[in-house]
């Protein structure tokens, strides 16, 4: 052992010392010089014979002093290495620098009201989740009831907001009070809030009851922990019960993890961000200011998105972290997209600064000198700061098992009817929701635009409509504000597919397409764009399929089951959506899809 050879040698050299000290204390007193040598090297060399010249005298001399040096240096050693240094509580003690573990600086949910006594315990409507589809929900009450009172029960310390901007504007943005305050620049400059609406829109929890026009009420940070579905309640954590007439599930999804990241040390886990609300937004934001390296685990529309928007922002930070993507897919988004159009993707993707790591997965995770070292399997190790880990969304359905409702044993989320219900008085929208499609058979969906309509056909139904589930909705992604796409319908790359492809403008982009509707909600705008005149259809010529090596500007690519068309991708073609939800309306066969292509108009002026 180390420190205990220095012990030991501090302990001999000390002795010796002392020794030495004694002797010129003899010397002192008047017992002669010569007699204290041959004492001393007696001591020293077991009692040996000594010689009587004046240079035996001085060879003892040195051995004195060498005695004295051997014990300075021994001591300064031994005093180096920290063993005697005090460590009561009024002296701490020193410590070598060592990279500290990262401690989450997560502010913890603000419960409002703080009482649950100041919740009703009865209302007319009761939402339980505060994201997109209770909004779409309340708003669509409210419309039907104008004097409807609605409370809204979420988890979340926030008010409602949109989440698609979390993954692209807001890393655009070079107002840094903006970010902090949650608002962002759509790609037409236009500066919007986060959140759909502000906080003087809803009305306070405890006033609820008594507001004689009704309202909108928020009870943020609390947690439905069942429904009695009998007696139409809904019970609370801590046991507070609210009785309601109509209530809406929309409690979303929560973001996936992977095993080899849920079975890590907790020093491990608080380098990884499983992405999907404002904190983690917050959390993300701060991580990038100081690290050298960011590592986004997954592929499809979250990964990628988040893999540009971070390059990009990168390139104007001082310390210019490094971004890398690892996915087991051989191109980016190679779930969705036909792979001659997802390895032009990833082209795109490397263009932008990411290193990209394909066909890659993480088999080991570790922490060293405060950094994640991730194992992949093709035998390759990554080091990095943070870790980011987008691989999909699993339904938020804990209600079910303490509430008795059914949830589809493969696609996940609780089961719904045409008109979302799952009981009686009860619906459920958004994430969660698995309903049937009249068109496409059984479904969920996981996207903005499908939170949007599910939960204002809830709502409607909520208030008498009875009405059906018929909307094809649609999803978008874009890689920044130059390359886009829509989509709609069941777009899986395992499907055979048709792409008919034209060449790309100026006005061909999602920055394009905002400025001309004014409108950052992609899905909001296809709806207005619905309502416009129908556009010349391009001619024959002018299109063409897909070319190996091309620069694929903008086209549309269908996705057939049994010849059928049952899901179409617009690719940096904006507000057409009217027509690819015809297309999949008619549900036949076409003899010819160059011809389908053209009332897409994509080479149109």
């Amino acid at each position: 052992m180390v420190v205990g050879g220095q012990i030991f040698q501090f302990g001999r050299a000390l002795a010796r010392t002392k020794e030495c000290i004694r002797i010129f204390n003899l010397r002192k007193y008047d017992r002669g010089y010569l007699p204290a040598v041959r004492l001393y090297a007696s001591s020293s060399s077991g009692g040996g014979k000594q010689d009587k010249s004046g240079s035996n005298e001085g060879s003892s001399t040195a051995k004195i002093i060498a005695g004295v040096a051997v014990t300075a240096a021994t001591a300064a050693l031994v005093y180096k290495s920290g063993i005697f240094e005090p460590s009561g509580p009024d002296t701490p003690k020193k410590v070598r620098k060592t990279a500290q573990p990262r401690v989450r600086t997560r502010p913890p949910v603000v419960k409002v009201p703080a009482d649950a006594a100041n919740i009703p315990s009865q209302v007319p409507y009761l939402l339980i989740g505060g994201g997109t589809a209770s909004f779409a929900a309340f708003r669509a009450i409210k419309s039907r009831d104008p004097k409807a009172k609605v409370l809204v029960v979420t988890e979340e310390g926030h008010l409602p907001y949109m989440r698609p901007p979390l993954s692209k504007e807001l890393w655009f943005n070079d107002d840094k009070e903006a970010t902090k305050n949650l608002r962002f620049k759509q790609w037409n400059g236009k500066e919007r809030s986060l959140f759909f609406e502000p906080e003087q829109f809803y009305c306070k929890v405890e006033e609820l009851e008594s507001r004689e026009n009704g309202g909108v009420a928020v009870a943020s940070g609390w947690k439905v922990e069942r429904l009695d579905l009998a007696e139409k309640k809904a019970i609370l954590a801590g046991g507070k019960e609210i009785q309601y007439e109509k209530c809406l599930i929309a409690t979303g999804g929560k973001p996936k993890s992977l095993s080899v990241f849920e079975k890590a040390s907790s020093e491990v886990k608080n380098r990884v961000t499983l992405f999907r609300g404002i904190d983690d937004f917050k959390e993300l934001d701060e991580v990038a200011s100081g690290a050298q390296s960011i590592v986004v685990v997954g592929g499809g529309f979250l990964g990628s998105e988040l893999v540009c928007a971070l390059a990009k922002k990168s390139k104007t930070m001082g310390n210019h972290p490094k971004i890398i993507q690892v996915y087991p897919e051989k191109g980016n988004m190679g779930k969705v997209l036909p792979e001659y159009l997802s390895q032009w993707t990833t082209n795109k993707v490397r263009h932008e600064g990411v290193e990209v790591v394909p066909e890659a997965f993480v088999t080991g995770v570790s922490q060293e000198s405060g950094k994640l070292v991730l194992k992949l399997n093709n035998g390759e190790t990554i080091k990095t700061d943070h870790a980011i880990v987008a691989v999909g969304l699993e339904p938020n359905t804990q209600l079910a098992n303490t509430s008795g409702l059914e949830v589809h044993e493969e696609l996940g989320g609780f089961l719904v009817n045409a008109e979302l219900e799952a009981r009686s008085n009860l619906w459920v929208a958004g994430d969660c929701a698995c309903f049937f499609d009249i068109k496409l058979g059984r479904r969920r969906v996981e996207h903005h635009d499908h939170a949007v309509v599910s939960g204002r056909l809830a709502g409607e139904n909520m208030t008498g409509a009875g009405k059906p589930y018929w909307h094809q909705s649609m999803f978008w992604s874009d890689l920044g504000p130059d390359v886009g796409y829509e989509a709609i319908g069941i777009v899986d790359a395992t499907l055979p597919t048709v792409g008919v492809f034209a060449k790309a403008t100026e006005a061909d982009t999602p920055k394009a397409a905002v400025e001309a509707s004014g409108e950052g909600d992609r899905a909001q705008a296809e709806m207005e764009a619905e309502n416009a005149a129908p556009v010349k259809p391009a001619t024959q010529e002018q299109a063409h399929g897909p070319k190996e090596g091309e620069d694929y500007g903008k086209g549309v690519i269908f996705y057939l089951r049994d010849d059928i068309v049952v899901g179409i991708v617009l690719w940096n073609v904006f507000n057409r959506m009217s027509v690819a939800r015809q297309v999949i309306k008619e549900g036949k066969k076409f003899e010819d899809l160059n011809e389908v292509a053209k009332l897409f108009n994509i080479h149109g002026e």
